[in-house]
């Protein structure tokens, strides 16, 4: 069975994302996604692959499985996979790093949350999955982003 955590940076109301990006820019929650992910594989639906900067795919030093119905679908450096069930065959562990759809589908799953909580408002079209049943076991300071933002990170498990 794979070890699976998911990964999320989350505003107010559980927005963590808008028109196929994040509303906000905060670089200590992406140095942190990369220290949380680097070694092990990457599994993203194929709207999260598109939302990544191009300089940045396939995410280095991480085997990176995307997830789409597309079966012509291909990247460089990039494993398709045609459901969760596909991307997580054959992997011991793996990092879910979005989307909506695909945290939806495997936080039953899941042994671990990572969660950047932002203390900022915005309007967003994606939202976090529900955290019933989870408790902090991890609870970091609330911190200000050099863009502004204040942060803190959370790791839950059940």
């Amino acid at each position: 069975m794979t070890w699976i955590g998911l990964v999320w940076a989350e505003a107010h109301g559980g927005v963590i994302g808008a028109q196929g990006g994040m509303p906000w820019h905060v670089p200590e929650d992406l140095a942190h996604f990369k220290e949380v992910t680097l070694g092990a594989p990457v599994v993203m639906g194929r709207k999260t692959w598109d939302s990544l900067p191009e300089r940045f795919r396939p995410l280095p030093e991480r085997e990176n499985v995307v997830i789409t119905r597309q079966q012509d679908w291909s990247a460089e450096g990039a494993r398709r996979a045609a459901n969760v069930q596909d991307a997580l065959r054959g992997l011991e562990r793996a990092w879910v790093i979005g989307g909506a759809e695909i945290f939806r589908q495997l936080i039953g799953e899941a042994d671990r949350l990572e969660v950047t909580e932002l203390d900022v408002d915005v309007e967003g079209d994606a939202f976090a999955p529900s955290k019933a049943g989870w408790r902090v076991v991890d609870e970091g300071p609330w911190q200000t982003s050099r863009s502004g933002i204040r942060y803190r990170f959370l790791g839950y498990e059940r």
